[in-house]
């Protein structure tokens, strides 16, 4: 496409989800990356006539007599991945009846980062099924074979470019690269060698005839949806919603996943304290043989990012057999890694308590242990209060990093959301007053409980 613009393509690498931010922010011109055609995306962006007719197809593990149907999925009450923000997650959605606040729900979605990400889950067993777009299927079945297609592909919709609102040249100057490419045969060509033209492709030298100088504005894919596509239902929307509209219609699915996020912390945090502490008495008066160990445990831990260790406990794991659940993963995840921030704070806590009070413990006749605990201990978690609690309101937020395991905690409910709607800013203002909402009363709890154990009874 570049060759027939003259043009030379600066590729530019992001989260999928996040590629229209980029574009209306002014990182990119373009957006081409297997974006379908959306009215709520139409209305931010503008977008190309179609360049490539896709389809969705549901993919199950073979040899399980369990889900071998569309039907089957609804009756088993199955898990089935999707990639965030794409129309496989919009169609699975609507077809499991999973809506805001729906318990009644026939199947389980959930959301994944990546394509071949939920095709492993699939046969690692932690999902029934995927549910991909066609020439995602087509292309990376090699690379997986213990999944097999489900029935014949459903929903066809269209892969379009999107360029910012009144870019009027450059769509042009894409379309008429479109257009030559589908009549002189290079369309297919690529199709063909990447093993992912179907019969769909057929339309595409209709559709370009019907558009070749427009983009697809509502009147355009209306009228192209109609004459070319006729199974394939148009959804249409006035406008988008603005305002107290968004908060009145999201806001509850948002305090939803804000307690997600309250749970993962009340329950990931008290495992990291306690880990931490056990590690720093054990390096500080533990015997010899256990403090290097335990100081490889610490410097691991702090050297890789989180999003890696929960990666490994998530996704690889489950190659050894060991499956975790997303929820445990996350808890565990964030416990584990938090330990070790929390063991060096207890270090520096205990080696601020003078050794004269081991000393006198000792020369009272306690034990080692018990003077550890009786005495050092206490005096040490008064003088860390502070660090923790910073490290506790910290925690709030790390837990976004939680959505690479599939859990749709408030950052990644935001992303999801705002890929669907485009009320950025004010799903925006409302996430951030949520996370502010749960973090302040942190900061003045661990204000009070500084002033309290600060006072000295006589």
């Amino acid at each position: 496409m570049a060759e027939y613009m003259k043009l030379k393509p600066d590729f530019v690498q992001g989260d999928w989800d996040h590629m229209p931010d980029m574009l209306t922010a002014g990182k990119v011109d373009m957006i081409m990356n297997g974006y379908e055609f959306t009215p709520e995306r139409l209305e931010v962006m503008d977008a190309s006539i179609p360049y490539y007719v896709y389809a969705l197809q549901l993919m199950a593990r073979k040899n399980d007599p369990t889900f071998t149907s569309w039907d089957a999925v609804r009756a088993n009450h199955g898990k089935i991945g999707v990639l965030t923000g794409s129309a496989a997650e919009t169609r699975m959605r609507e077809f499991c009846g999973d809506g805001a606040g729906d318990n009644s729900k026939a199947c389980e979605v959930i959301d994944y980062d990546g394509n071949t990400d939920t095709m492993r889950e699939v046969e690692t067993g932690k999902l029934d099924a995927t549910l991909e777009d066609t020439p995602i299927a087509s292309f990376y079945a090699p690379r997986f074979p213990g999944l097999v297609p489900v029935e014949a592909p459903r929903y066809t919709g269209y892969y379009v470019i999107y360029v910012r609102k009144g870019d009027s040249p450059v769509l042009q100057a894409i379309n008429e690269a479109i257009v030559l490419m589908v009549r002189n045969g290079d369309l297919q060509n690529i199709y063909t060698k990447y093993g992912i033209w179907d019969k769909n492709q057929e339309q595409l030298d209709q559709i370009a005839q019907e558009s070749r100088f427009f983009g697809l504005n509502k009147a355009v894919a209306t009228k192209v949806e109609k004459n070319v596509m006729p199974t394939q239902a148009v959804v249409t929307t006035d406008a988008r919603e603005h305002g107290w509209q968004v908060v009145k219609s999201y806001g509850g699915v948002m305090l939803e996943s804000a307690g997600l996020t309250v749970v993962l912390s009340f329950l990931s945090f008290p495992l990291a304290i306690t880990a931490g502490l056990i590690i720093a008495v054990g390096r500080l008066y533990g015997p010899a043989w256990m403090k290097w160990p335990l100081a490889a445990y610490v410097e691991l831990l702090r050297g890789t990012p989180v999003m890696l260790q929960l990666y490994f406990v998530f996704f690889f794991l489950p190659e050894l057999g060991i499956n975790i659940p997303a929820f445990a993963c996350g808890v565990l995840g964030l416990a584990i890694n938090y330990s070790a921030y929390e063991s060096e704070i207890y270090r520096a806590g205990l080696q601020a308590i003078p050794t004269g009070q081991m000393e006198a413990a000792l020369s009272l006749g306690m034990s080692r242990p018990l003077a550890i605990r009786r005495i050092i201990v206490p005096q040490a978690v008064r003088i860390v209060i502070p660090p923790v609690m910073n490290d506790f309101i910290a925690l709030f937020k790390d837990t976004s990093v939680c959505s690479v395991i599939t859990l749709v905690e408030l950052t990644k409910r935001f992303s999801v959301l705002s890929m669907s709607t485009q009320a950025t800013i004010e799903l925006m203002g409302m996430t951030a007053f949520l996370y502010l909402a749960m973090s302040y009363p942190m900061s003045v709890v661990s204000r009070r409980i500084e002033r309290n154990l600060g006072q000295v009874s006589v």
